[in-house]
């Protein structure tokens, strides 16, 4: 339930549209509901502004197929990470508009307009082989309400692909930079704009990058001001983080 939807629901409880019963129904699952194996949190879109996110890796597909009924029952969008077609398409068989991004190993089930933040993300990547992680997080950022732009394979290697896109970076509210390797990409831009960046290593790489360890390190270790970091292979992390940042236009 998000906070529109409480105020709705009270509203209607006040003017007499909705009884004291039908309320009671749509509350009494607040703050959350206990299917055994889990304990869906409803009450998150409330504190957090947007629902409970499902983590599919390490789930069975009948469990991720119960959480997602719960949720999209109670008017939440739902999304759904680090999943696979398999499940997707078990999903989709209770809930038809669910959508899969194969590449981002994501599934949306979208509950009506999605609120805009009036932000927008910009997300890089610096090579192909980061595009999963790249995808979750404009995946994870779209379908928390901002404008999500898509600069990939501008990587260091080649540094005036990067420069040749300088101009949608800089209008960005906030940066995403996915890079493996070395992780030289979220420097690299935050010595050239003033916006934040989040820094997003990946565990693309040969044996030395020690599975995204490098990348992590030498982000940490960023001389450039303004950088954030998150895990490895973090994608969904860095949009939530994004959209906490963009929300804050929403306060103005």
């Amino acid at each position: 339930m998000t906070e529109g939807q409480l105020r709705e629901l009270l509203e209607g409880l006040q003017e007499g549209r909705v009884s004291l019963e039908e309320a009671v129904e749509k509350i009494k699952g607040l703050p959350y509901e206990d299917l055994g194996f889990a304990k869906v949190d409803h009450h998150r879109a409330l504190r957090n502004g947007f629902p409970e996110v499902i983590f599919g890796q390490g789930k069975t597909r009948e469990q991720i197929v119960a959480i997602a009924c719960r949720l999209a029952g109670a008017g939440a969008t739902v999304l759904v990470t680090r999943t696979e077609e398999e499940t997707y398409e078990a999903v989709a068989d209770k809930l038809p508009e669910a959508r899969f991004n194969a590449l981002a190993r994501t599934i949306v089930v979208p509950a009506g307009e999605i609120p805009p933040t009036g932000g927008r993300v910009a997300v890089l990547s610096a090579g192909t082989a980061d595009l999963p992680v790249a995808e979750e997080a404009a995946v994870t950022a779209e379908v928390m309400g901002n404008e999500v732009d898509r600069i990939y394979d501008v990587g260091v290697a080649g540094i005036h692909r990067l420069l040749d896109q300088m101009g949608r970076v800089e209008r960005a509210d906030v940066v995403i930079v996915v890079a493996g390797m070395e992780g030289a990409l979220a420097s690299v831009v935050a010595g050239m704009i003033a916006q934040p960046v989040i820094a997003v290593p990946t565990s693309v790489g040969y044996g030395a990058s020690f599975r995204g360890l490098a990348a992590l390190l030498a982000m940490l270790n960023s001389c450039a001001t303004g950088v954030g970091v998150v895990n490895i292979d973090n994608g969904f992390g860095a949009a939530a983080l994004a959209t906490a940042i963009t929300r804050l236009k929403l306060k103005r």
